[in-house]
C-alpha cells in the first residue's frame, strides 16, 4: 500500500469498505477528570470501517486544567479576564486563595 498516490489509496480503501470523511473542525476538546486536552488547528478525519466509526485527530495539543469553578471565582474576586485568572492560578500552583491575593496586589 505504500507508494500509492492518494487517488489509488482512496480506491483501495473503498474496495476494503473503508470510508473516510474530513471534518472541518476549528478546535477539539477532550474533557477528562482534572484536565482538558485542547487540540488547536486540528486535522480531523472520520473513518468508518467494519461497522465502527473512528476519529483521527492531529494538531497542536495543549493541556488545560479543568478548574472552571476556580477560574470563575478568581475572575469575580479579582475582577480579571479568564486568561489572567488562568495564569494566576498556574503561577500559584493551583492555590485559589494565593492566586486571588496575587492579583489584588
Amino acid at each position: 500500500m505504500f507508494g500509492l498516490n492518494p487517488k489509488d489509496m482512496d480506491k483501495v480503501m473503498k474496495q476494503l469498505g473503508v470510508k473516510q470523511e474530513a471534518i472541518n473542525a476549528k478546535e477539539v476538546i477532550i474533557k477528562t477528570d482534572g484536565k482538558d486536552l485542547v487540540i488547536r488547528n486540528p486535522s480531523v478525519t472520520k473513518i468508518k470501517a467494519m461497522g465502527q466509526e473512528t476519529l483521527q485527530i492531529t494538531g497542536d495539543i495543549e493541556e488545560v486544567a479543568n478548574d472552571k469553578e476556580d477560574i470563575e471565582t478568581i475572575m469575580e474576586q479579582a475582577d480579571v479576564d479568564e486568561q489572567t485568572a488562568r495564569k494566576a492560578l498556574k503561577k500559584n500552583d493551583g492555590d485559589l486563595a494565593k492566586a486571588i491575593l496575587d492579583l489584588k496586589k
